[in-house]
């Protein structure tokens, strides 16, 4: 017979003989060809007009933020690009980040940011489209809450489908009975949820809606997620087995030809270092395969945004 110290310091040596195995086996397996971060801010408080996000008296957030900080802190880890997805609600931003990847390859695409259900917003979108960077725009999940009651907003994402553009949606579990709504009645527009994965209400019964929604989502094969909201807090813990069920479960409802990878660098260095957020990821696609994970790293954000390489 085994006294139970016995068997609990043999069992404590398994499980520890097992993650430093496949922590070895993650390092060893092949890279992914590319690597393409599609959820990045980038921004300049200290222009004339300043900026409109983020606020002043954010510590962490609030100064400039720009691409060339970004490419010296990724690119030796492997990072080939980004998609940049504006925060700022003016209209003009959205031709300041097009400038600024003007002559700059890193920056693969822009989803910029306009107001869509506004009388200015097909004149806004021709403007930009005509931008072939332009990918696409962001809105908030509470936007959709009135479809298809709200008419001109309708008529607006079916303009960006016709545009083969892209809207990425912003917000948590909330947003899902709209996404699902949107995608039911849009079906050729290509939809991207931000910040995945979401927390649920820890409450079953509240929690089902939102989970029923995720499900019918899934189904839908315009609908793509972004894995970006990972690490969250500043106290989470770096090991991929905490976080390998939601993983594993998205990886079941989306299956492996849309999800995709994001960071939301710098709002990220509020919980995390750059470095421990790519690295996770690896660990994990690295379980799946090499061609798993040039779909997450790179391949299923070209289809869903239509991002184009571009030679240095």
């Amino acid at each position: 017979m085994v006294s139970r110290r016995t068997f609990l310091r043999q069992t404590s040596a398994g499980l520890a003989a097992l993650a430093t195995a496949r922590s070895l086996a993650a390092e060893s397996a092949p890279r992914p060809s590319q690597i393409v971060d599609t959820h990045t801010h980038f921004y300049d408080p200290s222009r004339p007009q300043g900026v409109p996000w983020p606020n002043p008296k954010d510590d962490v957030l609030y100064r400039p933020t720009l691409p060339t900080e970004f490419q010296k802190l990724t690119q030796p880890l492997g990072v080939t690009g980004t998609v940049v997805v504006e925060a700022s609600p003016w209209v003009e931003d959205n031709q300041w980040l097009l400038d600024l990847a003007k002559d700059n390859p890193f920056l693969v695409g822009i989803v910029g940011n306009l107001k869509a259900g506004q009388p200015e917003f097909r004149e806004q979108l021709a403007r930009f489209a005509r931008n072939p960077l332009f990918r696409g725009i962001r809105i908030r999940g509470d936007e959709l809450r009135d479809l298809p009651a709200n008419r001109e907003y309708l008529s607006d994402m079916r303009r960006l489908a016709d545009a083969n553009l892209t809207v990425d949606v912003l917000g948590g579990a909330p947003i899902l009975p709209g996404v699902a709504k949107l995608a039911e009645l849009v079906p050729t527009l290509n939809i991207v949820m931000d910040h995945l994965p979401f927390d649920m209400p820890t409450d079953a019964d509240k929690a089902k809606p939102f989970a029923d929604a995720l499900q019918a989502i899934g189904k839908q094969p315009q609908v793509f997620a972004k894995i970006s909201h990972v690490l969250k807090r500043p106290s989470d813990p770096t090991d991929l087995n905490i976080y390998r069920p939601q993983l594993d479960s998205l990886w079941k409802i989306f299956g492996p030809d849309r999800v995709f990878y994001g960071s939301n660098w710098p709002v990220s260095n509020r919980a995390a270092t750059y470095e421990n957020i790519l690295t996770l990821m690896l660990q994990y696609t690295a379980t799946l395969g090499t061609e798993a994970a040039d779909k997450y790293f790179w391949k299923n954000s070209q289809t869903a945004y239509g991002w184009q390489p571009r030679n240095p």
